[in-house]
């Protein structure tokens, strides 16, 4: 029996699952949205004025001095046959916990590929509210050599969403409390067959 040597992505990932499930943030929630072969994808929304290129390949956007309540964001990437999108970019960024966005660096900024089984992980934190908006992460979901969705992912139960003229039900994440922290789970259906 053979087995692959450990890529730097299977050591970061195995670390950061250990210290998730160390800090009690390790959490299954079920998928969202349920992918339907031949079913829609993902739908689209706008960047905002926020984006930047070349974010920082990594998948913990906590650094030191965050205050902000820690999330583990996770899922996967499909197709619209429900198939796994292998190396997938996913590209993450949020606003802090003042609702500020970091627009001279990448704090609360990052990406990663997808898995082989299309799966991404991210640990960062809450996001604040700040005028005229919810709470939300922006994302940028790619298969290789395909066009990029861009669109945001919400949170359920959040009273500012009635408020937010960009607010989608169909964006909502799965979210969970789990200790002193969160899981939110999104699975990405891109318009792929």
């Amino acid at each position: 029996m053979s087995h692959d040597p450990l890529t730097r992505r299977d050591i970061i990932a195995g670390a950061l699952a250990i210290g998730f499930a160390d800090s009690g943030m390790a959490q299954e929630l079920p998928p969202t949205p349920a992918c339907h072969d031949g079913g829609a994808p993902t739908i689209a929304q706008t960047a905002g004025p926020f984006f930047k290129p070349r974010s920082p390949q990594r998948a913990n956007l906590i650094e030191p001095g965050t205050s902000g309540r820690p999330l583990e964001l996770t899922g996967v990437v499909l197709t619209r046959s429900c198939r796994p999108v292998a190396g997938a970019l996913v590209d993450l960024w949020h606003a802090d916990d003042n609702g500020a966005y970091d627009e001279r660096g990448f704090r609360y900024r990052g990406h990663v590929f997808a898995d082989a089984e299309g799966r991404y992980r991210f640990r960062t934190i809450r996001p604040a509210l700040y005028p005229g908006r919810t709470r939300h992460y922006h994302v940028r979901v790619q298969a290789p050599n395909r066009p990029v969705l861009t669109t945001q992912l919400y949170f359920p139960s959040d009273m500012a969403n009635r408020r937010d003229g960009l607010f989608r039900r169909e964006l909502l994440m799965q979210v969970a409390d789990v200790g002193d922290g969160m899981a939110g789970r999104f699975d990405f259906v891109l318009d792929v067959r």
